[in-house]
């Protein structure tokens, strides 16, 4: 046991750094009832600039939350990408107009801008209703974590021992011992946490510069609302419209002057150097600069990932702490919030007593991984898009086509759409066959359905928030038919028995649905279908019942069976873990499968 010395603070989780990361994780294990604290080293919030791109799978992320409204209430909506290329005449033209997104399955097929600090603040807004606030003007100076076998595998130990610098406190009061059970470095690309614990990035820079400044513009571009790859024989440029009449700009730069042993020299250019440039890659178009400048930045593009995201599973790092890649696909802020959003719910369930600790590997199994896909992404595409444009003089160029073509194959990942999590203790494959078109390992694809009860429209992915709880999703088929109701019937038995998995990992004295919510969805129609021919042991609630029909106003619903590729006859029982991800596929009749994958993850 770990003895805590007077005048020391102690937390169950303690995050260094309030960026995307750090407050996404706060705000999970916050709302899981968690003891959380968060630290940082700015003495306020973002206030302009950073990243801004919120991707389709981000967005569902976000609604499981029920963050999503302040984001696309205040946020600019990217529907369409335009592409220009250098014209035969001089100067560019435009070659095409295509969907911003290329994910078929999205809720949301748009992405969404808006500046790192009024997304921080949606999380801010939500972790200050659960009594949480960011602790500011914070550094770390130290960290030490327990060697005793017996402290690490103890998941209530507090086994890391931080020390805190208050920089806005007197000098004889700035120093702070805590002792948490766990630690998140959310710091940065040059996290403190990363380097202290020795963990090396893997990877490497490449020789592409590229500016960025957010302005309001004075143009005659037509695209300058759309998001914009312009390929110009004067070098690259995207344009990323923001909120309001706000745009984003990436201008690729000469690096030759600019690059020294691999890092850039600011002081040898200014934002109105690359107004320059962006002039000249926009001709024949006409661009100004009249405004203000709200944030500008110069990056060179590189791509390394961290060789390891914990150390014994107590201290962990996400977001830029451990990977870096060009900014111009909107992956950075995205990939941070969804590795904290993979980790929290992992955390609330070992402190929790309801999984074992090596649970928490698995976050750098799917994460890390993840990541690596990522790097080998963004490796093809900065090269495209820094690549200059193919010419009459210049043959082996980057081609329209070439860009097109990879811009809409990649969409699934860079949307987040398309990212798998592979087989482990979580993600059983098994039973793929029982829902052909629903991937174990992806996210619940999105589709209608309607409650029973009130014949309410409703989409799937509002019945499996964020809340830690798996969900149970039974597909029954017609359960107004003898043999369906039957097996509904045999279901909802063994279910209840002592030996389920429902009833043993439930903790004694807990709500029924504490751990395990469970939502049926059947392809009774709407007229005839009562939420009570649903065995009371199966539904915790009466919205707890759904059917694949067709909304009463019509048009809209009645293809989840066929979207999953669900028998209506043989049914499944769909698992989707807390994070939105679908883990294990079982059929009607399969508790004693469930009750050995469940085995596998949590405990009495």
């Amino acid at each position: 046991m770990v003895q805590i010395p007077e005048g020391a603070s102690k937390v169950d989780v303690l995050i260094i750094g309030a960026g995307p990361a750090g407050v996404m994780c706060a705000t999970g294990l916050a709302r899981a009832g968690i003891n959380v604290r968060i630290i940082d080293k700015r003495e306020d919030k973002v206030m302009a600039g950073q990243a801004d791109g919120i991707q389709p799978r981000t967005i569902e992320v976000l609604q499981s939350y029920g963050l999503a409204d302040p984001l696309l209430k205040h946020g600019n909506q990217m529907h369409m990408a335009a592409f220009y290329n250098p014209s035969p005449t001089g100067g560019i033209e435009r070659t095409g107009r295509a969907a911003d997104v290329t994910a078929p399955t999205a809720r949301y097929p748009f992405e969404v801008t808006l500046h790192q600090g009024e997304i921080e603040k949606i999380f801010l807004d939500a972790m200050s209703e659960k009594g949480v606030q960011v602790d500011r003007a914070i550094v770390p100076t130290s960290l030490e974590v327990s060697s005793d076998p017996a402290i690490l595998s103890d998941p209530q130990a507090y086994a890391v021992k931080v020390v805190l610098q208050h920089m806005s406190r007197p000098e004889s009061q700035q120093e702070e011992v805590v002792y948490a059970k766990y630690v998140l470095g959310a710091d940065g690309a040059h996290s403190w946490v990363r380097k202290t614990l020795g963990i090396a990035m893997e990877g490497e820079n490449t020789d592409y510069v590229w500016g960025v400044v957010d302005t309001i513009p004075e143009t005659d571009f037509p695209d300058i609302r759309n998001k914009s790859a312009i390929h110009s024989r004067n070098g690259s440029c995207m344009v990323i419209p923001r909120e309001g009449d706000v745009v984003r700009l990436y201008i690729q730069v000469e690096q030759a002057a600019f690059v020294e042993n691999g890092r850039i020299d600011k002081s040898k250019v200014t934002p109105q150097h690359l107004m320059e440039v962006a002039s000249k890659s926009f001709q024949p178009f006409t661009i100004s600069f009249p405004h203000e400048i709200m944030w500008w930045t110069l990056y060179v593009i590189g791509q390394r990932v961290a060789a390891r995201y914990s150390l014994h599973e107590r201290v962990f790092i996400a977001g830029d702490a451990c990977h870096t890649h060009s900014p111009k696909a909107g992956q950075g802020m995205n990939a941070s919030m969804n590795d904290t959003h993979n980790l929290s719910w992992k955390i609330a369930h070992v402190l929790r007593g309801w999984s074992d600790i090596s649970l928490l590997k698995t976050y750098e199994f799917e994460r890390r991984k993840y990541a690596q896909d990522l790097i080998n992404f963004d490796k093809k595409f900065a090269a495209l898009f820094s690549g200059k444009p193919r010419s009459d003089d210049n043959e082996d160029g980057v081609s329209h086509e070439q860009f097109l073509e990879a811009f809409q194959t990649f969409g699934g990942f860079t949307s987040g759409i398309g990212v798998h999590y592979e087989a482990s203790a979580l993600v059983d494959p098994t039973n793929q066959h029982l829902a052909r078109h629903l991937r174990i390992g992806e996210r619940l694809i999105p589709q209608v359905v309607v409650r029973a009860a009130d014949a309410r429209p409703e989409n799937i992915q509002e019945l499996i928030p964020a809340d830690t709880r798996y969900k149970l999703l039974l597909f029954p088929g017609d359960i107004s038919t003898p043999a369906q109701k039957e097996k509904l019937g045999d279901l909802a038995h063994a279910l209840s028995a002592a030996t389920s998995f429902r009833r043993r990992f439930t903790p004694p004295n807990a709500p029924v649905d504490a751990v395990f919510d469970i939502v049926t969805i059947c392809t009774t129609p709407k007229e005839e279908v009562n939420f009570t021919d649903v065995p009371l042991a199966l539904r915790s609630h009466w919205s707890k019942v759904w059917t694949d029909d067709e909304q009463l106003a019509g048009g809209v619903g009645g293809k989840v069976y066929e979207t999953y590729g669900i028998s209506t006859t043989e049914g499944a029982i769909v698992v989707v873990r807390p994070d939105g991800y679908v883990s294990a596929i079982a059929p009607l009749d399969g508790v004693k499968y469930l009750d050995q994958y469940f085995s596998g993850i949590l405990h009495t």
